[in-house]
């Protein structure tokens, strides 16, 4: 087989018992990868169309507001959504946190860059600030599909196919069911704070959850300190000894 040995494979468990062979079409992963990659290539090929417009004097402030819509609504909708998906999952972890970090980081300045093409006064800003949007997009997507991807796989917790689901949900329009309670006290240990921490990326200014565990989560609170400081809220409802309740919230931003 050209080398490569081809392993069946049970994935994590999601709810699914599927046989897969890894590395293949049927490899959950390389699907991820696949539908990710088509995301990846729509938004890229919309933009770049929209950029390589030359446009009479006349159509200039069509494409202005063509490229300010396509940012501010298919864009941003992305980066949102897979901030609360892939991120959030891979953010509640120590051996993914620095990347989601690095990734976050790019999201903040392609964010910056919607603003500046929402804000552009003619077609030839709006198309300078979407180009450079696109030299940061290149390299960015590639990181999440090469990187990202991989490393999720590799995580306990983290359930790949339900969380591109929930990629797809977002991105077209759809609300995600959480449940108010998060007990994970039949959960193994690595995977708990992986789901954790995507359940609270998923809170709304001012919501909470109520965690449930069988002992105090300490290192938990300090992951949250870490990687979340002064934006969340900790409250103790149950104390032991057999059970904790912890309600986590999300602090309302700051103007």
């Amino acid at each position: 087989m050209d080398g490569t040995e081809a392993r069946m494979t049970s994935p994590p468990p999601s709810g699914t018992h599927d046989i897969y062979i890894e590395s293949t079409a049927t490899d959950p992963a390389v699907q991820a990868r696949s539908a990710l990659h088509q995301i990846h290539q729509r938004l890229r090929c919309r933009l770049v169309t929209l950029t390589e417009v030359d446009p009479p004097a006349e159509a200039e402030e069509a494409v202005r507001a063509a490229l300010a819509s396509f940012c501010t609504d298919d864009l941003r909708r992305y980066l949102s959504a897979c901030d609360r998906t892939l991120y959030a999952t891979a953010s509640g972890a120590a051996e993914t946190r620095l990347l989601v970090r690095a990734l976050r980081t790019t999201a903040a300045a392609l964010d910056e860059y919607v603003d500046q093409v929402s804000k552009a006064g003619d077609a030839t800003a709006a198309t300078s600030t979407a180009r450079a949007i696109d030299a940061t997009l290149r390299p960015h997507f590639a990181v999440e599909r090469t990187v990202l991807l991989p490393a999720l796989t590799r995580l306990p917790g983290a359930d790949l196919p339900a969380l591109m689901a929930d990629l797809d949900t977002l991105l077209n329009g759809g609300v995600l069911t959480e449940t108010p309670i998060v007990d994970v006290r039949e959960i193994p240990h690595g995977r708990r704070h992986p789901r954790i921490f995507t359940r609270f990326a998923r809170l709304t200014p001012g919501e909470s959850f109520t965690l449930i565990n069988n002992h105090d989560p300490k290192p938990l609170h300090r992951e949250f300190e870490a990687t979340h400081p002064g934006a969340y809220t900790w409250e103790y409802v149950e104390s032991g000894p057999d059970r904790w309740q912890i309600r986590i919230g999300r602090l309302p931003s700051q103007a």
